[in-house]
């Protein structure tokens, strides 16, 4: 068997110079949803020279749910670029974080100075806790399609319980923005 044969007997080889993985684009989780979920990804990331932590959530229940991704950027140091009051932003930000630790167990804010990669990852990672999520959307610019997804807006105790909520109507879902909009950036976290 070669690595380029496929289980249905064809070979990938025969693929031509354009493929498109079939999937189509998931519905976010019902806006105002609270979730179980996990960090399976913690580190520092940067965007124009402004650096910012990264969070990856994986959903754990309920079962609908189950694995989705929800990123979650922290602007704890230095400014969102694109935020209407930077210092606010930053001081939700890091608030955010810190529930995010005391949830799971309290010890990245009991260590001075700046968390580094390894303490996000040995601190924050596998450590379930109910997350209630946001619905955000715009417009994409270059195919005119609207796009959607969920952002963190609360973190809480696993005791907490899951909450999904019914899903709004597509029009009343979610507020939209356009990609020159700066309100899309003024996410509070």
């Amino acid at each position: 068997m070669s690595f380029w044969d496929l289980s249905d007997g064809d070979t990938a080889a025969n693929t031509s110079t354009e493929y498109e993985i079939p999937g189509g684009n998931m519905e976010p989780i019902p806006d105002g949803s609270s979730v179980l979920a996990m960090i399976d990804e913690a580190k520092w990331d940067s965007k124009d020279g402004n650096d910012y932590v990264s969070l990856r959530w994986t959903v754990l229940a309920p079962d609908e749910f189950k694995n989705r991704k929800v990123f979650h950027k922290l602007w704890v140091t230095d400014d969102d670029p694109q935020a209407k009051d930077p210092a606010k932003k930053r001081d939700k930000a890091r608030r955010m974080l810190a529930a995010i630790d005391a949830n799971a167990g309290g010890k990245m804010t009991q260590k001075p100075g700046v968390p580094t990669d390894e303490t996000l990852t040995a601190c924050l990672t596998n450590k379930p806790m109910i997350i209630r999520l946001a619905v955000w959307s715009m417009k994409d610019n270059q195919s005119g399609e609207m796009m959607s997804g969920n952002w963190v807006q609360a973190c809480a105790p696993k005791s907490k319980g899951v909450d999904v909520k019914a899903a709004a109507p597509k029009k009343a879902a979610a507020q939209t923005y356009t990609n020159d909009s700066a309100a899309l950036h003024d996410i509070p976290f």
